[in-house]
């Protein structure tokens, strides 16, 4: 069973300046709710226990959110106002939770990942990526379903627009698993439309091996000068491991752009 999930957090958020500039893009309110919580909230629905959040040093506000007990504790010894009190409730059960692990130069989602290498026990753990907003049914949750049915890793997928296929990191199937599951034989981080194998998108949850670390370690960096997790998962692909993309059933909802943002917030205001 998978009990740990990964969220990498230390992102500059230049998509979404100037509002980035002094706030950490996690915490901008989603219809008056911070965005990281619908993530963890996610998690928690998907039976996740232990949550490992990449920050940096830039980004100590998101620690200081979750750990900022003494504020609480004065209001609420003034005001007992029950709804300070049920939010107070929450974060405290979402510390619990929480682990922190420091990235402090921008080196791609890989290098994100492999900081937290020493905190990962099981074979399996869970990434997930905060700008990604998956709502209406939990996407982790039935992607963990695939996982044991398979025992294997497990990748949320949507078709995207051919023209936008540079954004995203681009599978080419292998064989059809069922209607909604499908055997990857190749990722590409970000190809140009002409270097699409397909406009089959790898969105921003991922079930991952352990064994994914020792291709970190050794990974030299990629395009932009970072180092992907997509390169490393070709890597494990190329050793005949087992990926899965999963044609997730939820609504996607981009919260890393500035239009995304604004839209995110329309749509979750309508459930």
């Amino acid at each position: 069973m998978i009990k740990q999930a990964i969220i990498p957090l230390a992102g500059l958020g230049t998509r979404l300046l100037p509002l980035t500039s002094v706030f950490a893009k996690e915490l901008l309110p989603i219809n008056g709710k911070p965005g990281i919580e619908y993530i963890l909230d996610e998690c928690i629905e998907a039976g996740i226990k232990n949550v490992i959040f990449i920050i940096s040093k830039k980004k100590i506000m998101i620690k200081d959110y979750f750990f900022n007990d003494i504020f609480y504790k004065k209001i609420i010894k003034k005001k007992k106002d029950p709804r300070i009190i049920q939010e107070y409730k929450k974060i405290l059960k979402y510390k619990k939770m929480i682990k922190f692990v420091y990235q402090n130069k921008p080196l791609g989602t890989g290098d994100a990942v492999l900081k937290s290498r020493k905190f990962i026990k099981d074979k399996f753990f869970l990434m997930l990526l905060p700008d990604d907003l998956i709502i209406k049914k939990n996407c982790s949750k039935s992607m963990i379903k695939i996982h044991k049915r398979f025992n294997s890793s497990v990748m949320a997928s949507m078709n995207v627009n051919k023209k936008t296929v540079s954004r995203w990191g681009i599978y080419k199937l292998y064989k059809k698993i069922d209607k909604k599951n499908f055997l990857i034989k190749d990722v590409i981080e970000k190809p140009s439309v002409k270097d699409a194998p397909s406009n089959k998108a790898v969105i921003g949850r991922y079930i991952l091996p352990k064994t994914i670390f020792s291709k970190l370690i050794k990974q030299k960096p990629g395009k932009g000068g970072e180092i992907h997790i997509t390169d490393a998962i070709q890597s494990l692909i190329k050793e005949n491991n087992k990926f899965i993309a999963h044609n997730f059933s939820g609504k996607y909802l981009d919260c890393g752009s500035m239009h995304g943002y604004i839209k995110s917030t329309l749509e979750i205001a309508k459930l």
